[in-house]
């Protein structure tokens, strides 16, 4: 695996685990945590997250739900672009969660250390309108789009088919110019795949993390819910494990809402694993 990631001003080393916090501010979140209009309650839970271990803080302005409908430019650029300018200029980076071009120019413009592009940059000019930055990248797999993803999703090979996509835009984006140590990938747990395939992709988490960091989001899914048979609200001790799964199995980073219980869950691996 590559040794860092890049992100702008900051630069991690891609062997210590860590954690990007997701902080939504739209209406429709799934997870319940949306409607952050405020500025002063948008950094104080971003004051929180960090305090308790957040890495990164992963800000989204349109929901990716399974049947989520999509957002106008203007929309989400209003709901996005005040929180990258007030947290911007903190100790960890902004990431913001966007497909649309244009939100990832004015992203970068406001601050944003990295996109994270569940599209994985597909969209007409998203590479040219971040390949000039110093940006980090996340790169995303995703069968469909959010509307109807969950609509009976078919693979070959599961893990195979994610590794051929990603390896795709891998290239393209490298071929625009964007260093290696830009790149993070995330194999797209929930994003058209059963649970089935969810699994046998989780299992295969060694083979995907070979040279490139991956990033893994699995917090709250409905695939902890088939698994657990609990409601979106009390899904916070298995999203836990999971993470911890994940980083056992190669992930270097996971993508959360509970960032504190992550913490804890990630320490006592450590823990085990260093004594």
């Amino acid at each position: 695996m590559l040794e860092t990631l890049s992100c702008g001003r900051f630069r991690f080393d891609n062997a210590t685990p860590r954690i990007m916090a997701i902080l939504n501010v739209t209406p429709d979140s799934f997870s319940g945590d949306g409607m952050l209009k405020a500025r002063d309650e948008i950094r104080r839970r971003a004051e929180r997250a960090v305090a308790a271990g957040a890495a990164m803080l992963d800000v989204g302005g349109e929901s990716s739900r399974p049947g989520a409908e999509p957002v106008s430019e203007a929309e989400e650029l209003d709901r996005v672009i005040p929180v990258v300018e007030a947290l911007a200029g903190g100790s960890v980076p902004v990431s913001v969660d966007t497909v649309k071009p244009v939100v990832m120019r004015e992203a970068l413009r406001a601050g944003a250390s990295m996109i994270n592009d569940i599209n994985a940059l597909r969209a007409d000019g998203a590479v040219e309108a971040v390949a000039a930055s110093d940006a980090g990248l996340c790169l995303m797999h995703m069968q469909g789009e959010p509307r109807t993803m969950q609509h009976a999703p078919q693979y070959d090979d599961v893990t195979r088919d994610v590794l051929s996509m990603l390896d795709g835009r891998v290239a393209e984006v490298e071929r625009s110019g964007v260093v290696p140590e830009r790149i993070l990938l995330d194999p797209g747990f929930g994003f058209g795949k059963t649970l089935e395939q969810n699994l046998s992709l989780f299992r295969s988490l060694p083979m995907l993390c070979a040279k490139y960091p991956v990033l893994v989001g699995v917090s709250r899914k409905s695939m902890i819910g088939a698994i657990t048979g609990q409601p979106v609200d009390r899904r916070v001790v298995a999203s836990a494990v999971a993470a911890a799964l994940a980083v056992q199995l190669g992930a270097s980073w996971v993508r959360v809402h509970d960032v504190e219980e992550t913490r804890d869950a990630l320490a006592m691996l450590a823990a085990v694993k260093s004594a």
